[in-house]
């Protein structure tokens, strides 16, 4: 263990406080974070909802069944002749 010589007395770096109080130093840099993170989170949901993401949940759903992939009278695919 490293140590700190003082007066020909040798006495720990890092005192047993210093250790066990590290993990609740770190929730002075986890609580801001988290709080600026849900901050930033209700923004974009707040930015999606004034901007319209959520008008029309069922509409794409539903112009995805009744796609119509037959070609329009007049189409020149419609006028080729077919190989067979």
């Amino acid at each position: 263990m490293p140590c700190a010589c003082k007066g020909g007395k040798a006495r720990p770096i890092a005192s047993k406080r210093n250790r066990e109080s590290f993990p609740m130093e770190i929730l002075y840099l986890l609580i801001p974070l988290s709080v600026a993170l849900v901050f930033l989170i209700a923004g974009v949901f707040w930015w999606s909802l004034k901007n319209g993401q959520f008008e029309d949940l069922e509409g794409p759903a539903y112009r995805i069944l009744m796609d119509d992939d037959r070609p329009e009278p007049g189409d020149k695919i419609k006028d080729a002749p077919l190989l067979h």
